[in-house]
């Protein structure tokens, strides 16, 4: 699909570019000419800005008064599957266009001239001396296994001055080169044979490589337990897309995972795909950005932001652990990559496969009603066998105040670790302790910026707020009352949790798994490999290791708190205690030796865990969606959350009480509107905010009817309003 139009020089043409404005923007065109679809530079006031031309000019300025185009940039113009998606993805979660044109042009320099465009490599000679601030240059290449950096992006890593590293160029520490800007990627091999398939693999790829080679649109919700080898399976419809000359996209959640993917994908294909995430270089995404656009790369693993790239054809779309959270893009611009990954494979005749153990209940319904294809797979790969899951009531172990491992927990931790073999210990909490606490005044320590508490990271020695960042160094005395050395922590956190185990097991090799811990992506996927290696018999984690880590020695899971998620008043929370425990308890026992996963919880009788240990999924999902379609909410009913905010409280209620009494574009679609009410954490950065929640009726147009119902709105000062279409989080 593609039918660009040619423009010759002085025609007027339409701009759209990455600023905030509400329009398109009419141009003359080159002296060179240009084509829908092609990246420009324009002139914006003073500023040179990147643009896209999206079609013919609008005509209604005077062409004379008209400013032409600076420049086409060199890269492959953006095909037209690629501006109907952005048009439609606009459209859906009521994003201004601009801001869609942000996410599908994340290459830094792209308008850079190529004398910008120099990179910088570890080089072979050392220093005539040495400096603390060479050493630190030195080991950032070191440590990032040979890749190369911008000038800038080395010097802010190294925190020195760009002087430093063009010292070490001068030495020949340090090596500076053009930018492999156009160098492909070496080619995957799909010929090349997979590992031997069960029959109930085999027949799972065969379906999928069907439906690949149709050459049009569907989704498969790919549901297996954990350890049944979805992986190997998927990767087998990757092979039937590139074999027809197609490109595919996999989705991760979380770059901690890509680690052993890559791996995988090596060993199935003889080379290693295209990586998307934070953690690449500004050097590699500009090249990956550049090399999918023409075709160069045939495979790309990326985080949730991959699936804007400028793919030149692209004919799968895997979205691995598709239950996940973090699929959910919840600053800037609020979509749902799964959703999202559906509306684009249909756009551009392409496969999407939905990969999951514990399904989302979106997809799950969907599939139920047969608008998703379903391929089971119900046993695990090779010997390996499911996991025992028990239950410690929590209600009859005497455990001393601080302690949170019962002593049914702790022999069995003991028991594995002298076998040989690893334990982790689960809790979904990050830091050392929630909460702390001022013992002489009773205060707790808050974040300036937030209505948020402080949680203290013993480890960084530090206390640090999760909904802004802000951090402080522990304090000797309370902020409050002055006093001294009364400070208390209050609950655990993974830290502490560390903490207790290293008291009761000092022998054993511990190892915390916590997203704030690793100073890079890649500091984390390599603790990863080591601990999956042996590195250590006792893992502490967070929801980190729930995802598809497959660490062969580990045969035991203690949850610490299984009743952590289910308090509180979201609509999903049993459907995500339910996942994220089935997840947890799914990493014990994945080869040869028997796995077992205790859960401590002082609720043994709720659905949920009871739901959890029988193993009972479908009718978890049945009585769930029961519940679910009675109350009229997602998936059996829409939902969008209005957040607003300002520094000013009264202002932000008052705009959020002018909207609750108009609500006749609403009304009209049988909508209701409950709030305005402060958010749960009513302050972050220093904003007030304000929630409104719209519900309404499955199948009705409700973004069409939230534009109305807002459209008059002026905002004034530092209000902002932000609209989420489909809520995942209520904060």
């Amino acid at each position: 699909m593609d039918a660009s139009q040619e423009f010759a020089a002085g025609t007027p043409v339409a701009v759209l570019t990455t600023q905030p404005l509400d329009r398109l923007l009419d141009y003359k065109a080159p002296e060179t000419g240009c084509q829908t679809g092609d990246f420009v530079e324009v002139p914006l006031g003073p500023r040179r800005v990147l643009g896209v031309v999206w079609g013919p000019g609008q005509g209604d300025f005077d062409p004379a008064k008209l400013r032409p185009v600076n420049r086409v940039l060199d890269a492959a113009p953006m095909r037209e599957e690629l501006r109907i998606f952005l048009e439609k993805c606009s459209a859906y979660t009521l994003t201004p266009m601009p801001a869609m044109l942000r996410l599908a042009t994340r290459a830094p320099g792209l308008g850079d001239p190529p004398s910008m465009r120099k990179i910088y490599r570890l080089g072979d000679a050392e220093p005539s001396r040495m400096t603390d601030a060479r050493t630190r240059v030195l080991e950032v290449l070191r440590d990032h296994g040979g890749l190369a950096f911008t000038l800038g992006e080395l010097a802010e890593m190294a925190a020195v001055g760009t002087s430093v590293v063009k010292g070490l160029v001068k030495q020949g520490a340090v090596r500076e080169e053009d930018s492999p800007r156009d160098l492909p990627f070496p080619r995957l091999d799909p010929g090349r044979p997979g590992k031997a398939l069960t029959e109930d693999q085999s027949a799972a790829a065969t379906q999928l490589q069907e439906a690949v080679a149709s050459g049009q649109y569907g989704t498969t919700l790919l549901r297996g337990i954990t350890g049944s080898g979805k992986t190997e399976v998927y990767l087998e419809a990757v092979a039937a897309c590139l074999e027809r000359g197609r490109q595919a996209l996999v989705l991760l959640p979380e770059i901690a995972l890509t680690a052993e993917f890559l791996s995988r994908v090596e060993a199935r294909f003889g080379a290693r795909p295209a990586e998307w995430h934070s953690g690449a270089t500004m050097t590699e995404r500009r090249r990956i950005w550049r090399m999918v656009g023409e075709g160069g790369a045939q495979l790309v693993v990326g985080a949730r932001s991959a699936l804007f790239l400028p793919f030149r054809d692209l004919g799968l779309i895997v979205v691995d652990e598709e239950h996940d959270t973090a699929y959910k893009q919840e600053e800037g611009v609020l979509y749902n990559a799964r959703d999202m990954a559906v509306l684009r494979a249909s756009i551009c005749a392409a496969q999407v496969v939905l990969a999951s153990a514990t399904p989302s209940l979106e997809s799950w319904t969907n599939a139920q009603a047969g608008k998703y294809r379903k391929i089971e797979l119900n046993s695990r790969f090779g010997p390996s066998i499911l996991p025992q899951m028990q239950s410690l009531d929590m209600r009859e172990a005497k455990l001393p105040a601080g302690r949170w491992i019962s002593p049914a927990l702790a022999e069995a931790v003991e028991a594995r670790v002298a076998k040989g073999e690893q334990a982790l210990l689960f809790l979904n909490r990050r830091g050392y302790a929630p909460v702390t606490l001022c013992r002489a005044c009773g205060s707790q320590i808050a974040c300036p910026h937030c209505d948020a508490r402080m949680v203290e990271h013993r480890f960084l020695k530090r206390l640090m707020c999760h909904q802004c960042g802000e951090t402080m160094p522990i304090p000797k005395a309370c902020p409050e009352c002055g006093v001294e050395d009364r400070l208390a922590p209050v609950g655990p956190g993974v830290e502490r949790v560390a903490e207790e185990a290293a008291a009761l097991f000092p022998e054993a090799r511990q190892a915390v798994l916590s997203s704030d811990l690793f100073g890079s992506a890649r500091a984390l996927k390599a603790e990863i490999e080591r601990i999956a290696e042996g590195g250590a018999e006792i893992i502490i984690g967070t929801q980190l290791v729930a995802k598809g880590h497959n660490f062969p020695l580990l045969t035991l899971v203690g949850v610490i708190d299984a009743d952590l998620g289910l308090q509180g008043s979201d609509l999903r929370a049993a459907e995500r205690t339910f996942q994220l425990m089935r997840q947890v308890a799914g990493r014990a026992g994945r080869s040869e030796r028997a796995g077992l996963a205790l859960l401590q919880t002082y609720q043994p009788e709720h659905p949920v865990i009871r739901a959890i240990l029988a193993g009972d999924e479908d009718g978890f999902w049945r009585a769930e969606a029961g519940e679910r379609q009675a109350a009229g909410v997602p998936p059996f009913g829409r939902m969008a959350g209005i957040i607003l905010s300002g520094t000013d409280t009264a202002q932000v209620f008052d705009l959020g009480n002018a909207l609750a009494r108009n609500t006749g574009p609403l009304s009209a679609i049988g909508a209701t509107v409950f709030g305005p009410a402060p958010a749960p954490i009513a302050r972050i950065r220093g904003r007030h905010r304000v929630r409104l929640l719209v519900k309404a009726p499955k199948g009705v147009a409700l973004q069409e009817a939230i534009s109305r119902w807002i459209a008059p709105v002026r905002l004034k000062g530092d209000l902002r309003l932000a609209v989420d279409i489909d809520p995942q989080s209520f904060f």
